[in-house]
């Protein structure tokens, strides 16, 4: 099952100034739409992931994820979806891990999901599941203890991001973050709220579609 590890906009422009993450390459970017019954969901795919990149923009042309389900969703941490609409939980394939210390799981970040450390020591992608942060403000003081429980070291700009936007520090390191939502906040944050079953199931399915922006 994929998992991530627990222990346990529409964002304003404003925000999103004061929080993005590293400058792309000049290369074009793709942009991708996630249609879902709560609202619309646009996301950037960055430039400095191309396996992850082309990887979606692939799947998504060929339909993988018309009607496909969020699956698994966790107020305060995540979104989780991937699943074919016929039941497949991947196409079959794994994407090798690039993880980039300039992009980290701050609110609105696009990661992928993976199967657990002890199937997976290379971390390797799905080939298709993908999770989008939500996540949660941390003080200064919680970030610290962080670090000192996971041995991880957090950079002043993403303290600055967990800190004033939030998000889920303790993946970092550990899943690749390939792109990251810029418009439709709002849809993730009511989808993270729909009543779920102890395993964290919409008890109503919540269907998407994705498209690739032109």
């Amino acid at each position: 099952m994929y998992t991530m590890l627990l222990t346990g906009i529409i964002i304003s422009l404003n925000i999103m100034n004061v929080n993005a993450q590293k400058p792309q390459s000049q290369e074009k970017q793709i942009h991708i739409v996630i249609h879902t019954e709560y609202g619309d969901i646009k996301a950037v795919l960055y430039n400095e992931t191309p396996l992850h990149r082309d990887n979606m923009e692939k799947i998504i042309k060929q339909g993988w994820y018309n009607n496909s389900p969020f699956h698994r969703v966790i107020q305060a941490f995540m979104i989780q979806g991937g699943r074919n609409a016929d039941g497949r939980d991947d196409p079959g394939y794994t994407v090798p891990a690039e993880f980039k210390s300039a992009y980290f799981h701050k609110k609105g970040a696009l990661a992928a999901a993976r199967m657990p450390d002890q199937v997976n020591p290379k971390k390797s992608s799905s080939g298709s599941q993908f999770y989008i942060v939500q996540g949660k403000k941390y003080t200064e003081d919680q970030l610290t203890n962080l670090e000192q429980r996971t041995g991880k070291t957090f950079s002043l700009e993403q303290r600055k991001a967990y800190s004033t936007v939030g998000g889920t520090p303790f993946l970092d390191g550990d899943y690749t973050v390939f792109g990251e939502v810029y418009e439709g906040m709002e849809a993730v944050d009511k989808i993270a709220a729909v009543a779920k079953d102890n395993n964290d199931h919409p008890l109503k399915s919540v269907k998407m579609t994705i498209e690739i922006l032109k």
